[in-house]
C-alpha cells in the first residue's frame, strides 16, 4: 500500500537496474551475511541449548562454496539520478539481492524468481522495487578456477573434519552423542557438495533486473520484468532493441492519473495498470489470495490484530516475495490507519542485529530451508508476533485481545473467499498435520515454480483433502478452476464482462477478491470508529503552540468514546486508542481545515463515515455490538471493471532510438550491461510531456490528486510530519547503507533516546490517568484522559520495560528479558547470601528496632525484599509463563511503590550487567538508566492496585491483630474474640482469635480490597467485658495494611450491649502508621474518628450546631453522588461512604442527638430506643384505626417492618450497630426521606427533644428530606456484612 511517494515524480518507473557478479573484482565473499552466519553457529556453540545443535553449525559457516553466498554489485542503472528519488545504490544492491550471488550448476534447479521490496525514506515516503532473479552461465574463467579452487580448499578441511579425533568440546558435554554419530550426515554432505568439477560442470551465477517505481503496480512490474528476460532466453530475438523498451518505460510511460487506466507496450504484449480514483481506497496490487491460502483468515485476523496494536512483527519465510505480500497486506488491510514504525519487508542478512530494535517493527527475516523455528534466536521474544509463512503458523504474545466481532467477521470473509472457490483455512498441506513440515517444505520448492503461488494441482489437493467435509471439497473443485463452477459461483461478472475485459480473467478475479476483502475489512473500521469526529478534542492553542506541546496534548475524548462502546469491545478499543497509529490518524484530523485539505485517506474515510450515519442515525447511547455487513462492494468492483474494460490512456509505443552501429546487438542467454549513452537521458521534447494532459495530471498530483501521499500544504504541516509522527517512534528503517560500527552506534543511540522519551510519556500518562480529575485541576492535561482503563496502561508499561531490557542482550534465554535478569539476580544473591542471618543487609527494616511498646499496637512494616517478591511471584502456580511472571512482578512492585527501588537495586549489580548487556545497550547507559528510574519514582505518587485486582484467584497470607485499650486493662477479658475479614471480592467467614496474644495469620483466596471487619466475641467467662481502639490487617504479600478504628465496648450491660460491631476500615499509608500510633479515645483525632461521637458518657460530646449538621448531611450525601458520577472502574468503597468517619450514618446520627433529651445520672439512652418507641406508636396508631391518609400508612408499615426485621436479627449487634443497619436498609430501598417526615411528625418525638431539636424545625426536617431525595436516583448494592441475617 502507497503510504507516500516522491510526489514530484509522474513517471511510470524511475529507474531500471541491472545486479550482478562484477567479473572485474572477482569474487568477494559477502562478508556482513557471512558474519551473520558465523555469529549465528557461535551462538548454537555457546549457548547451552545451542551444544545439541552443533551439527547444524556446518550449515552456517562450512559452507560448500556452491551454498556461499558473495557480494553483488550493482552493476548499472539509468538514469544516473533522478532530483525527485535520489538514487541509493547500497540500499537497491542489497534489497535486490538480499542475500548476495548465488551460485548453482546444471543440476541445480535455476527458475527466475520474482520478489518486491520497498525503500522508506527519513520522511517516511516510499519507493517500491520490483526484481527478477534468474542465472546466467560463468563465462570467465577467473570465476570458474576460483570456484574450483575454493571446492579443493572445503573439501581437504572436510576431509581433516571427519578423520580427525574427536574435539575435547565433545567430550566436555556429556549430551552430545559419540562423534561417530555426526560422521554419517557429514560424509553424506560432503558427498553431495562435492559437485563442482571444472571439466565436467557449468557454473551458473544469479543476476537481476529491477525497476525502481512510485507506486506499486506490482502485476505490471513482474510482467515487463518477464518479458524482459524471455527476450533474452528465447530464440527468437525481440522485435526491438532491448534500450527500446527500457527507454520506453523510463521516459515514455507516465503514471496514470487518479481513477485512470494506463496501456503500455511490453516486449511481447501490451500491459496494463489502472489507479484508484480519489473517492476508492488507495493502490494495492498484491495477491491477497496468496496470503490467505499461507496463513488461514484466523491467523490473518490474529496478525491484522497485533498489527493494530503495534506489537512487534517478525515474518519468516524462504521466499522474498512472501515476506513483501504479507507485509503490504497487512498494512494494506489497516486502512484507514497506517503503520508508524520500523518496517521493512525484507530484512538483509546484513542488517540482523537491528531485530535487537526496542521499537515496535514489522520486519521480514528470510529462512534458508533448514533452519526451523527452534534454532532461531530472537533478541526479545516478550511482546513478539513471529509469521512463519512457509510452515503456515503464528506465534502470539500473552494477553492479545480478540478483534471485536472477531467470529462474525472471519464468518464475512470466508464467504467471500468461497465466492471465489478459496478454502478459509490455510493451505491445504496443512492439514495433514505438523508432523510432516519436511513434506511441507518440497511443496513449497515445487509450487514456488509458480513463484510463490500455492494452488497446487487438483490431484494433489484432492488426495491432502479427502477426509475433509464435502463443502471443503466443493470450494476445492472451484478453487482447481473447473469452469463450470466459476460460472455457477460468479455468473454475474464473468458473462458480461469476457467479451469487454482488456486484461485476462485471473487478473480480473485477483482485482475482484482484493478489492472485495479489503472493503470487507475497511468496512470494520467506518462501522466502528462511525462516530468518532465527535470525539476529536480540536486544540484551543494556535497550531504553533500545539506543535510545541504535542506530547502533552490529548487529541482524542478516549473515556467518552469507550464509555459509548459495547463491552467486549473494550479489551481491544482501550488498547488501540493508545496506539501512534491511531494518534497520528487523529492529528491528521486536527491538522486539515477543510476537504481540499484532507489527506487521501482521511478524506475515503470520512466520505464512508458520512455515507454510514446518513443511513443508520446511531444514537450514542445505544451501545450495540450489532454486526453489520459491507454494503458498498458493488459499487467499488463497478469502478474497477470500468477501468479495465475502457482503457483511458495509451502510452507511446517503444520505437528504435538513434544507436550506432552494432549496439544494441547481444549474446542470446545473457542480459546485456545495455547503453548507457542512449538510456542516461530522456527526450527533450517529448511529446506526451508537452501534451497538456500530463501536465495538468503533474499539477494535480503534486496537489490533490496524488492519492496516498502525505500532502504538506506549507513548512508548519512538514516539521508537524518530523515531529508529530515520529512522536512514539525515533527509526521508520534502518538505513540500509554503509553499516559501520559508527552508524550502528549512532541508531542504538536514537533507540536509547527514543526508550527515554517513551518512558517519560508513558509515566506521565499514566499518572495523570490515575490521579483523574485531581490531576486535571492542578493543569495536567484534559479531564478525558481518566477512562482509559488502567490495565491497558499498566501492559503497555511492561511491553516497554521489556523491550528496554531486551535491548543490548549479550545472550537470550528466555521469552522475558526482564524475568531472565532477575532470576540471574536471584541466583547470585542466593550465592553470596549465605552469609550469617545477623548480618542481614541494609534497608531491611528489623521488628528488634522498634520500640516494645510500640509494638502491641502497630504492626512493623513488611521487610523490603526484591527477592521475596520473586518468591511470592513464583510461588503462583496460575502463572505459568516467564513474560506472565515478569508482567506479575512488575504489577507487585507497582502495587507496593517499590518498582523504581526494585529495579535501581536489580541494576546496582553492575558487574551483572556487564555480563548481560552489551556496551550500547540502554542499561548501561548510566544517564539514561538514572533518568528512567526517576521517571518510575513517580509511580509512588498514587495508589495502585494493579496486582489484587488482577490476580483475583492465588491465595493470599493475612495477618490479624487486635488492639486492645491499654487503658482499661483488657488483660481480665475472659471471652474468646472472633473476626470475618470482608474485601471487595469475597469475606473469610468466622476466625477464633487466640485471646492470649490477639494476632492471627491465616491464608485464604484474595479477598480483593478489603472493606469490613466484623468482630466479636462469645460472652464466656467473669469478665466478658472489651474495651477494643482497632484491629489492624495485613496482605502479606502486597503489604497493603488496613485499619478498622473501633473504640467501644462488646459486652452486654456495658455501652450498648453489643457482643459484636462491624467496623470499616481504611488503608493506612506508611508514614500515618508510624506517626499517629493509637490513643484513646479515638476522638480527638483530626480529622480521624470524629463520627464516634457516641462514647462511654453522652456528657463528653462535641455539640454541633444546626448548620454544621446540615452540613455533615450535605457532605455525606454529596460523597455517595460523586461516587455514582465516577466511571465504574475507579469507584472507591461504598461501604466507607455510608459507615465510615462522616459517612451517612455518622450524619443522620448527628441529626437524632441533636436537641435529645439527657436522661436522668447514670442511664444511657440511644437513639435506637427512641426508634423503638416510635415503632410501638406507629403499630398502635394503625390498630387503633387513627384516621391517616394512605401515604403515612404505607411509610409507617414499612418503618415498622424493618425496624422489626433489624430486632430479631440473631446477630449480637447493639443498638448503635442496628440504627447503622437500619439506615444502610433505608438508603438501599430509597426510603430515609419518608421515615424522617414520619419520624417529624410523631409525638413520640414531641416527648423525647426539646424545642430546639433540629427534628422539630420543619424548614430544616424539609431540606432535609430534600437532600436525602437525591438518593433516590442510584442503586445502592450494599455489602453482604452489612446486612448479614436480615431477610429483607
Amino acid at each position: 500500500m502507497s503510504t507516500g511517494f516522491s510526489s514530484s515524480s509522474c513517471r511510470f518507473a524511475d529507474y531500471f537496474v541491472i545486479c550482478g557478479l562484477d567479473t572485474e573484482s572477482g569474487l568477494e565473499p559477502d562478508e556482513l551475511s557471512a558474519l551473520c552466519q558465523y555469529i549465528q553457529a557461535t551462538k548454537f556453540r555457546d549457548d547451552a541449548r545451542g551444544k545439541l545443535a552443533s551439527a547444524g553449525e556446518g550449515e552456517n559457516f562450512e559452507q560448500s562454496p556452491l551454498r556461499r553466498t558473495f557480494k553483488s554489485k550493482v552493476l548499472a542503472h539509468f538514469p544516473e539520478n533522478v532530483e525527485w528519488n535520489p538514487f541509493d545504490q547500497d540500499a537497491v544492491g542489497m534489497l535486490c539481492m538480499p542475500k548476495g550471488l548465488s551460485f548453482r550448476t546444471q543440476s541445480d534447479t535455476r527458475e527466475p524468481q520474482f520478489h518486491s521490496f520497498i525503500i522508506t525514506r527519513e520522511d517516511g515516503s516510499r519507493t517500491y522495487g520490483f526484481a527478477l532473479t534468474f542465472f546466467e552461465e560463468v563465462t570467465s574463467k577467473q570465476i570458474c578456477s576460483a570456484m574450483q579452487t575454493l571446492y579443493h580448499m572445503h573439501n581437504a578441511e572436510q576431509y581433516d573434519i571427519l578423520h580427525a579425533p574427536p574435539t575435547p568440546r565433545g567430550s566436555e558435554d556429556p549430551r552430545l552423542a559419540p562423534p561417530q554419530l555426526h560422521a554419517a550426515p557429514a560424509i553424506s554432505r560432503l558427498q553431495r557438495f562435492n559437485s563442482y568439477d571444472i571439466s565436467r560442470d557449468t557454473l551458473y551465477v544469479s543476476k537481476c533486473i529491477c525497476l525502481i517505481t512510485p507506486m506499486a503496480f506490482a502485476q505490471a512490474c513482474r510482467r515487463v520484468l518477464e518479458q524482459l528476460h524471455r527476450a533474452v532466453t528465447s530464440p527468437q530475438p525481440p522485435p526491438l532493441p532491448l534500450e527500446s523498451y527500457v527507454y520506453n518505460l523510463l521516459y515514455e510511460v507516465p503514471l496514470p492519473p487518479a481513477g485512470r487506466s494506463l496501456k503500455f507496450s511490453g516486449v511481447y504484449g501490451p500491459l496494463l495498470c489502472q489507479r484508484p480514483s480519489t473517492a476508492e481506497l488507495p493502490l494495492f496490487d498484491f495477491h491477497l489470495q496468496e496470503v490467505f491460502e499461507l496463513l488461514g483468515v484466523e491467523n490473518i485476523l490474529q496478525l491484522f490484530t497485533c498489527a493494530l496494536l503495534e506489537i512487534q512483527i517478525l515474518l519468516y519465510s524462504q521466499h522474498y516475495q512472501r515476506l513483501m505480500t504479507v507485509a503490504e497486506s497487512i498494512t494494506a488491510l489497516m486502512f484507514p490507519f497506517q503503520w508508524q514504525h520500523v518496517y521493512v519487508p525484507i530484512l538483509p542478512a546484513s542488517l540482523l542485529h537491528f531485530l535487537d530494535a526496542p521499537v515496535p517493527y514489522l520486519m521480514g527475516l528470510h529462512s534458508n530451508g533448514q533452519d526451523d523455528r527452534t534454532k532461531l534466536e530472537l533478541p526479545q521474544e516478550a511482546n513478539l508476533c513471529f509469521v512463519d509463512i512457509d510452515n503456515h503458523f503464528i506465534e502470539l504474545p500473552e494477553d492479545l485481545p480478540q478483534f471485536p466481532n472477531k467470529l462474525e467477521f472471519i464468518q464475512e470473509i470466508s464467504e467471500v473467499l468461497l465466492a471465489f472457490g478459496l478454502s478459509p483455512e490455510a493451505n491445504p498441506q496443512r492439514s495433514e498435520g505438523q508432523t510432516k513440515l519436511r513434506g511441507f517444505r518440497t511443496a513449497d520448492v515445487v509450487s514456488d515454480k509458480r513463484n510463490g503461488n500455492l494452488a497446487g494441482s487438483p490431484l494433489t489437493s484432492y488426495l491432502l483433502r479427502e477426509n475433509q467435509t464435502i463443502a471443503r471439497l466443493q470450494a476445492l473443485v472451484k478453487r482447481t478452476g473447473v469452469s463450470l463452477e466459476k460460472l455457477d459461483v460468479k455468473e454475474d461478472t464473468s458473462t458480461n464482462t469476457d467479451t469487454k475485459l482488456q486484461c485476462d480473467e485471473n487478473e480480473f478475479r485477483m482485482y475482484q477478491l482484493n478489492i472485495r476483502v479489503r472493503e470487507v475489512f475497511a468496512n470494520r473500521f467506518t462501522q466502528m470508529f462511525a462516530d468518532y469526529e465527535v470525539f476529536v478534542i480540536q486544540p484551543s492553542h494556535d497550531k504553533e503552540s500545539w506543535f510545541s506541546n504535542r506530547d502533552q496534548m490529548q487529541n482524542f475524548d478516549k473515556a467518552s468514546f469507550l464509555s459509548d462502546q459495547p463491552e467486549p469491545y473494550l479489551p481491544f478499543l482501550s488498547r488501540f486508542l493508545e496506539t501512534q497509529m491511531f494518534a497520528s490518524f487523529i492529528d491528521s484530523k486536527i491538522l486539515c481545515h477543510d476537504d481540499e485539505d484532507k489527506e487521501h485517506t482521511l478524506r475515503v474515510f470520512d466520505s464512508r463515515v458520512d455515507k454510514i450515519r446518513m443511513l443508520n442515525v446511531r444514537t450514542p447511547t445505544l451501545r450495540t455490538s450489532m454486526y453489520q455487513k459491507c454494503t458498498n462492494i458493488e459499487e467499488a468492483e463497478k469502478a474497477i471493471e470500468m477501468r479495465l474494460c475502457k482503457i483511458d490512456h495509451t502510452a507511446l509505443h517503444p520505437h528504435l532510438l538513434d544507436m550506432k552501429i552494432g549496439q544494441g546487438r547481444y549474446e542470446p542467454g545473457f542480459f546485456p550491461r545495455l547503453q548507457s549513452d542512449v538510456l542516461s537521458t530522456g527526450p527533450t521534447s517529448n511529446k506526451w510531456a508537452k501534451r497538456s494532459a500530463p501536465a495538468q495530471w503533474r499539477r494535480r498530483d503534486r496537489q490533490k490528486q496524488h492519492a496516498e501521499h502525505l500532502y504538506l500544504d506549507n513548512d508548519q504541516r512538514e516539521k508537524y510530519i518530523q515531529e508529530a509522527r515520529n512522536l512514539g517512534t525515533t527509526l521508520r528503517q534502518p538505513k540500509l547503507s554503509n553499516l559501520s560500527p559508527s552508524v550502528i552506534a549512532q541508531t542504538n543511540w536514537k533507540f536509547v533516546e527514543g526508550l527515554l522519551k517513551e518512558c517519560r510519556n508513558k509515566t506521565k500518562r499514566m499518572l495523570v490517568e490515575k490521579m483523574g480529575r485531581e490531576a486535571v485541576e492542578l493543569g495536567h492535561g484534559e479531564v478525558s484522559i481518566t477512562g482509559v482503563e488502567e490495565n491497558t496502561l499498566i501492559a503497555s508499561l511492561c511491553d516497554l520495560l521489556e523491550r528496554i531490557w531486551s535491548h543490548g542482550l549479550q545472550v537470550k534465554q528466555g521469552k522475558s528479558a526482564l524475568w531472565s535478569h532477575l532470576l540471574h539476580y536471584q541466583e547470585s544473591k542466593e550465592k553470596r547470601d549465605a552469609t550469617p542471618a545477623g548480618l542481614s543487609p541494609p534497608g531491611f527494616i528489623h521488628e528488634t528496632e522498634r520500640r516494645k511498646s510500640d509494638a502491641s499496637c502497630a504492626m512493623p512494616p513488611l521487610k523490603v525484599s526484591l527477592i521475596q517478591d520473586m518468591r511470592h511471584i513464583q510461588n503462583i502456580s496460575e502463572i505459568k509463563t516467564d513474560v506472565g511472571k515478569a508482567r506479575a512482578w512488575v504489577r507487585l512492585s507497582m502495587e507496593k511503590k517499590l518498582l523504581s527501588r526494585h529495579l535501581k537495586q536489580l541494576l546496582s549489580d553492575h558487574e551483572l550487567s556487564k555480563k548481560l548487556y552489551k556496551r550500547y545497550a540502554f542499561l548501561r547507559c548510566d544517564d539514561e538508566k538514572e533518568q528512567f528510574l526517576y521517571h518510575l519514582l513517580f509511580f509512588n505518587a498514587v495508589d495502585y492496585f494493579c496486582f489484587t485486582n488482577v490476580f483475583t484467584t492465588i491465595m493470599i497470607p493475612y495477618h490479624v491483630v487486635i488492639i486492645p485499650s491499654k487503658k482499661l486493662g483488657g488483660s481480665m477479658f475472659t471471652a474468646n474474640p472472633w473476626v470475618c475479614v470482608s474485601g471487595e471480592l469475597a469475606e473469610t467467614g468466622i476466625l477464633q482469635v487466640p485471646r492470649n496474644t490477639l494476632e492471627i495469620t491465616f491464608e485464604c483466596q484474595n479477598l480483593g480490597k478489603l472493606t469490613t471487619v466484623q468482630m466479636g466475641h462469645d460472652n464466656s467467662g467473669l469478665y466478658a467485658k472489651w474495651l477494643v481502639e482497632s484491629v489492624m490487617v495485613r496482605n502479606g504479600i502486597t503489604g497493603h495494611t488496613y485499619k478498622f478504628p473501633c473504640g467501644r465496648w462488646l459486652g452486654k450491660g456495658v455501652d450498648d450491649g453489643s457482643l459484636e460491631r462491624i467496623l470499616v476500615g481504611e488503608l493506612v499509608t506508611n508514614t500515618e502508621s508510624e506517626e499517629r500510633m493509637c490513643r484513646t479515645p479515638p476522638m480527638q483525632q483530626s480529622p480521624g474518628m470524629m463520627r464516634r461521637f457516641v462514647t462511654i458518657s453522652p456528657n463528653s460530646k462535641p455539640k454541633l450546631n444546626t448548620g454544621q449538621i446540615q452540613e455533615g448531611v450535605g457532605e455525606a450525601i454529596n460523597g455517595i453522588v460523586k461516587h455514582f458520577h465516577k466511571p465504574e472502574k475507579e469507584r472507591g468503597s461504598l461501604t466507607l461512604l455510608l459507615c465510615g468517619e462522616y459517612g451517612l450514618v455518622w450524619a443522620l446520627e448527628q441529626v437524632f442527638q441533636h436537641g435529645f433529651k439527657s436522661p436522668r445520672l447514670f442511664k444511657n439512652v440511644f437513639i435506637w430506643d427512641f426508634l423503638e418507641k416510635a415503632q410501638v406508636y406507629f403499630e398502635s396508631a394503625e390498630q387503633s384505626q387513627v384516621n391517616q391518609d394512605e401515604n403515612w400508612q404505607m411509610r409507617a408499615r414499612h418503618f415498622s417492618h424493618f425496624m422489626r426485621a433489624v430486632n430479631s436479627t440473631p446477630r449480637n449487634i447493639g443498638k448503635d450497630g442496628k440504627f447503622q443497619m437500619l439506615v444502610c436498609l433505608g438508603a438501599r430501598d430509597h426510603l430515609l426521606h419518608h421515615w424522617i417526615a414520619l419520624l417529624a411528625e410523631c409525638p413520640i418525638t414531641a416527648q423525647m427533644y426539646e424545642d430546639a431539636a433540629l427534628l422539630k424545625d420543619h424548614s430544616l426536617v424539609n431540606s432535609l428530606i430534600r437532600v436525602l431525595q437525591t438518593l433516590q436516583e442510584f442503586n445502592i448494592t450494599l455489602e453482604a456484612s452489612l446486612v448479614k441475617g436480615i431477610g429483607i
